[in-house]
């Protein structure tokens, strides 16, 4: 009789010992919801966001893990946008439709509608069973929930996600929101770790709005985090893409630093030439002979947000090249354009993904 049936057997069980080699991350930036992206997804009472993310999905689909920043609450109507977020329950669901698995929740409009908010955006969340990090209804929810590691094809890495601020609202009413705190930041890091995190990715809201080159803030940030060991350091907030890092790490230069400043929108109403797109970054970890989990690979793609029209159409992310439309063709050029060039000249060890 042939042996060959034991090597699926012998691959399986290697991997529950081993890990398996190889993981595939992918990270977008700054899911938002203005007027117009309401307004383009209104049917009726509710609210329809189909073709939103189809022409995305595939690229989402090539991760075994994909991680969204989700700036807005989603909590009861009346629904707004800019100054003051709230988005329908469908738009999470059209988000994990198009393969979304983690939703940041720390950012600078957390707090658009209050505690109230907060908590009721966790709750839809949760209903849906979607995985969710950098805000809690109490702080009992809080220390539930962290340490999040997550076990992603056999890797073990640790979830953070902070925010520099909440628009000068407070957190009320007992809810907690994970803001930049270094002595927290090393406190959970170092938890994380306990639990068994091989690798460590914190998510942070940070920088200028509209800068495409990071401020010494975020650069003294990710040398902290850095020294402190963290291995994928993903940046949002300032709505226009920053550069990227992928080296070793000059603390543990056994381990390599993924350093993204900025990703700037994955889908917005935003429109001057380097806020309407931003970047998707394809993300490789590789366990070697030795065993030890590496951010092995990073890579580019840049998106674009084509705008619906009310009645008629939505919203739609496509790959920035691709676009076609006679109106936006130029415009997702310039915005092309721009971006690399910043990238092209800062990026260091991130090329332009290419599947």
């Amino acid at each position: 009789m042939s042996a060959a049936w034991l090597i699926p057997l012998f691959t399986s069980l290697a991997s529950l010992v081993f890990g398996n080699s190889e993981a595939d991350l992918v990270f977008v930036g700054d899911a938002m919801q203005h007027q117009g992206q309401l307004d383009a997804a209104r049917s009726g009472k509710d609210y329809d966001y189909t073709g939103c993310f189809d022409a995305i999905e595939p690229l989402i689909s090539l991760a075994d893990y994909a991680v969204v920043n989700l700036e807005t609450p989603v909590s009861s109507p009346p629904y707004s946008g800019y100054p003051c977020f709230n988005a329908p329950p469908a738009f999470i669901d059209a988000l994990a439709d198009a393969g979304f698995d983690l939703f940041l929740t720390a950012n600078n409009h957390t707090l658009d509608r209050g505690a109230r908010g907060l908590r009721k955006t966790i709750e839809e969340l949760d209903v849906r069973k979607l995985a969710h990090t950098g805000t809690y209804a109490n702080e009992s929810a809080r220390t539930k929930a962290l340490p999040k590691v997550l076990d992603i094809n056999g890797f073990k890495i640790g979830f953070l996600n902070y925010t520099y601020g909440t628009n000068g609202i407070s957190p009320r009413d007992g809810v907690v929101v994970d803001y930049i705190d270094r002595p927290a930041i090393r406190t959970d890091v170092e938890a994380a770790r306990k639990t068994g995190a091989e690798l460590i990715c914190v998510c942070i809201h940070w920088g200028d709005e509209y800068k495409l080159l990071p401020n010494t803030s975020q650069r003294h940030l990710a040398d902290f985090l850095e020294a402190i060991g963290v291995d994928m350091i993903i940046g949002g907030h300032p709505h226009v893409i920053q550069p990227m890092e992928l080296r070793p790490n000059k603390y543990y230069p056994e381990k390599n630093v993924l350093l993204v400043y900025s990703l700037g929108n994955f889908v917005s109403n935003m429109k001057t030439a380097d806020t309407r797109g931003g970047a998707l970054a394809h993300v490789k970890l590789f366990r070697g002979d030795d065993k030890k989990p590496v951010v092995q690979s990073a890579g580019y793609r840049l998106v674009f947000t084509i705008p619906g029209v009310p009645g008629r159409s939505n919203y739609r992310v496509v790959e920035a090249d691709s676009v076609k439309d006679a109106a936006w063709k130029p415009r997702a050029a310039e915005f092309c354009r721009r971006a690399r060039s910043i990238f092209d000249k800062h990026n260091i060890g991130v090329p332009e993904f290419k599947q």
